[in-house]
């Protein structure tokens, strides 16, 4: 079974109905139009989203859980902090999630001493979810946000060097710098 996002929803909402998830699974296809990747290019302060495409599978977890896995791949548009120009970089990344019904038995943890103890390396905490649905699309999101670049440069740029004192003294580097040189040499 293969549901396709039917581009009716927003970008961060795709809900897979649990209750009628089959035992071996259901494929799941998001694929944005131009008007959901513009939502999605301003709310991560991006220039543009140009592709954005996940395949997922959903399949029952436990008893009353859902694990959502699968490959999230964008093109997204950014402005090289260095050149203040737009550059392009491909997003390629896995998609996981555990997600289980609000008060499930299942999220229940045993509690040594007051504390939770979580492996850094171990599977994430499963997400709890109300109703009978699960939002796949605010995962793939999720993990879309966490591979954009915070601060993107173009392959070769690069800052340039500051002014050394002799090439500021002698292109005259104005008048700060001539009254800086002053307050110098009096001490």
């Amino acid at each position: 079974m293969t549901t396709k996002f039917d581009h009716k929803t927003t970008s961060t909402s795709f809900p897979v109905q649990v209750n009628r998830l089959p035992a071996r699974g259901q494929t799941v296809l998001i694929e944005l139009d131009e008007k959901n990747r513009q939502q999605l290019a301003e709310r991560h302060d991006l220039v543009a989203v140009k592709t954005y495409h996940a395949e997922l599978l959903a399949k029952p977890w436990k008893r009353e859980g859902v694990r959502v896995s699968g490959t999230l791949t964008a093109e997204i548009e950014q402005t090289c902090v260095v050149t203040l120009e737009p550059m392009t970089s491909r997003i390629e990344t896995e998609v996981s999630g555990i997600f289980i019904p609000e008060g499930s038995r299942i999220g229940r943890y045993d509690i040594e001493g007051g504390e939770i103890v979580v492996e850094a390396e171990g599977e994430d905490i499963p997400e709890t979810f109300t109703g009978d649905s699960v939002n796949v699309a605010q995962l793939v999101e999720e993990f879309f946000a966490l591979e954009i670049d915070p601060y993107p440069r173009k392959p070769g740029a690069s800052v340039p060097e500051p002014a050394t004192e002799e090439v500021a003294e002698e292109e005259g580097a104005g008048p700060l710098y001539e009254q800086l040189k002053k307050l110098q040499n009096r001490h």
